[in-house]
């Protein structure tokens, strides 16, 4: 096991923790993309039923993020806070997968009912894992350069785990040579589940075993959950961190939630698969280059930049118009050179203002602000999905047919204008991000001599001294 904050984390501990990154991203396109057409089209389920189904989770798996936040804050085990939910999570999230993707031959209503339960399943185990998991990485180092590698990798891993997820589906088909019916979609799902039930389990098991935690502060006695939170609102370093940060989200979901039909009906193309898989393998090539400007010129510029490039291409796709596939190419590579770094240096950020927050509060609170930041991550791709796509129907967009002009120009809007207005606007927020490589070298201090029992001087606030 690596020492607790130490400075430099061994490559093999950064590894075994980015290692559940890349397996749990099956939670995510699989889940949210092919299981309900999956569900609808295959099982059988009512689609109205099924809409009703994934609002309600959506909205139960906002609330249990700060609640298990919280929870593993609190919790004390010989084997720490977090890796407990880790290891023993991890076996319920494959078994909750397992249902899921491998739904029995039964009468509708109960069809509905195996959907409705194993879905909820999985979204509460996969909170019980994740928010402790992600906990983990701001203290497995306390330097502020460590920090952007550590978070560089983990999100570089999610990415990769985000395009083989992906793509399962088409590999299990080819792998296994699946007609396309009925049979060889429960197939598919049943290969899937095969693969990635025993990966989600290993690369968590491999995670808690590596990665040592560090003892509980103590020095100040824990508040009630919702004081608790109402105290995060006194760390303006991640008030305004948060506020960037979903402001730009918020953006950034819509082009998600929209490539497909942009593609078909606005470029008339067939090659959005190419142009999604072009834009997350630029954006995992060029990340370690932005680790190593964020260590130099520190993670605030970094981070700017690389929304400044990840922006300033993307615009040019407002201009586009039928038979622009190469030009449209280019932008998207331009566009994905910076979207590693938009993941990655944030959550870097964020362990900083977490370190802020032990001087303020003199407690280690890393599981209330991942559950909060989850919360706000999901709020923002929900209302992306749900503007994108209640425009388009208010605007006339018919399935499946040639779309009208203004249909196409409001496509044209969504996908590429709106998105650069709301990071222009989250751009001018982070501005005001206040904490460096100086300040947090002094709050790390500050909380040195806090735990001495002497003095301190909160960097932020020069003039306030405590005692």
């Amino acid at each position: 096991m690596n020492p607790p904050s130490q400075d430099r984390v061994p490559l093999l501990s950064k590894l075994a923790y980015a290692a559940p990154a890349y397996a749990l991203a099956v939670v995510g396109i699989p889940v949210y993309v092919y299981i309900p057409k999956f569900y609808t089209d295959v099982v059988g389920i009512n689609v109205l039923a099924m809409g009703y189904i994934l609002f309600s989770v959506r909205i139960f798996d906002a609330l249990t993020d700060p609640a298990m936040g919280y929870l593993s804050d609190r919790t004390r085990t010989a084997f720490g806070r977090r890796r407990p939910y880790l290891a023993l999570g991890s076996v319920c999230i494959a078994l909750t997968m397992m249902m899921l993707f491998n739904p029995p031959d039964i009468a509708a209503p109960y069809q509905t009912l195996w959907f409705a339960v194993s879905i909820y399943g999985l979204f509460l185990f996969w909170t019980v894992v994740t928010v402790p998991y992600e906990s983990l990485g701001p203290e497995m180092t306390f330097d502020h350069n460590e920090r952007v590698s550590l978070f560089g990798i983990r999100d570089g891993f999610l990415m990769a785990g985000t395009l083989a997820a992906a793509a399962a589906p088409a590999i299990m088909r080819a792998v296994f040579n699946l007609p396309d019916d009925a049979a060889g979609e429960r197939q598919t799902f049943y290969w899937i589940s095969v693969w990635y039930a025993p990966l989600i389990i290993v690369s968590s098991w491999w995670c808690a075993a590596r990665i040592k935690e560090n003892p509980p502060i103590t020095s100040t006695p824990s508040s009630g959950m919702f004081q608790s939170i109402r105290q995060v609102g006194k760390n303006k370093p991640f008030i305004i961190l948060l506020i960037a940060y979903t402001i730009s989200a918020v953006g950034n979901n819509l082009p998600a939630t929209l490539i497909l039909y942009y593609v078909e009906y606005v470029l008339q193309s067939q090659k959005a698969d190419f142009f999604l898989l072009l834009y997350f393998v630029t954006g995992i090539v060029f990340l370690p280059a932005w680790i190593k400007v964020a260590q130099r010129a520190g993670k605030k510029r970094a981070w700017l930049a690389s929304m400044a490039v990840n922006t300033g291409a993307f615009v040019g796709v407002f201009f586009l118009g039928p038979g622009d596939e190469n030009i449209y190419a280019i932008l998207v590579c331009l566009s994905g050179i910076g979207f590693g770094a938009t993941l990655a240096i944030p959550s870097a950020i964020q362990a900083d203002v977490i370190d802020y927050d032990e001087l303020l509060s003199g407690q280690r609170r890393e599981g209330q602000y991942i559950g909060l930041w989850s919360v706000a991550k999901k709020m923002a791709a929900a209302l992306g999905v749900g503007v994108g796509l209640t425009v388009l129907g208010t605007v006339g967009y018919t399935p499946n047919a040639v779309q009208t002009e203004q249909v196409q120009w409001t496509l044209r809007v969504l996908y590429a204008l709106v998105p650069s207005v709301f990071n222009l606007i989250g751009f001018g927020v982070a501005l005001l991000y206040p904490i460096d490589r100086e300040a947090h070298a002094k709050i790390r201090e500050a909380i040195r001599q806090r735990e001495k029992g002497g003095p301190f001087l909160d960097p932020l606030k020069p003039m306030d001294a405590a005692a």
